[in-house]
């Protein structure tokens, strides 16, 4: 018996067996309330919008595969000044599922996901795919790191140690 796992933030089912041989177009739009829990589960200050367009197209005896795009307004903290910023961002979605128990034998299958029930949950998809395209270590545009800490004020001239030991040995 599997543990019962939490529903996601921003679910919208997609039955597989419903999608014409053709494929459909999908839209998403998270809500409000979505959004502020996609945004405590990605730990950022604030998830302003997120939309995908996603193109399902039944695929390799009982497979899916999903392409398209999705794109948000984020707002992040950089971690140069600890500022937050706000970014709009465009990410692609390529995704494959195959049936339970499917064989895999190339590269493009080896990343396939099962279907679950004959189901696949597109704002899952969307919002794995958005949380793993995220800087892990965000920058405000135009902020760099410093090349070292004593670099940032007036640059200071060292006297070399060997003319500390001769002048001491002068003495």
């Amino acid at each position: 018996m599997k543990p019962h796992s939490p529903a996601p933030e921003f679910s919208r089912p997609l039955q597989t067996d419903r999608v014409p041989k053709a494929g459909s177009v999908e839209k998403l739009e998270a809500e409000p309330e979505e959004l502020k829990a996609l945004a405590r589960r990605m730990k950022l200050p604030a998830l302003h919008s997120l939309n995908a367009e996603i193109r399902a197209t039944p695929w390799r005896g009982g497979g899916m595969k999903l392409e398209g795009h999705l794109t948000a307004d984020i707002e992040q903290v950089s971690v140069i000044s600890l500022e937050t910023f706000r970014e709009k961002v465009s990410i692609p979605i390529a995704r494959y599922f195959l049936p339970p128990g499917a064989v895999v034998e190339n590269e493009e299958e080896d990343d396939a996901d099962p279907i679950e029930n004959g189901w696949i949950d597109l704002g899952e998809v969307t919002a794995e795919t958005l949380a793993l395209d995220l800087d892990p270590y965000p920058r405000k545009p135009g902020e760099a790191f410093a090349e070292h800490i004593e670099d940032a004020g007036e640059p200071q001239e060292r006297e070399s140690p060997f003319a500390v030991l001769a002048r001491r040995k002068a003495e």
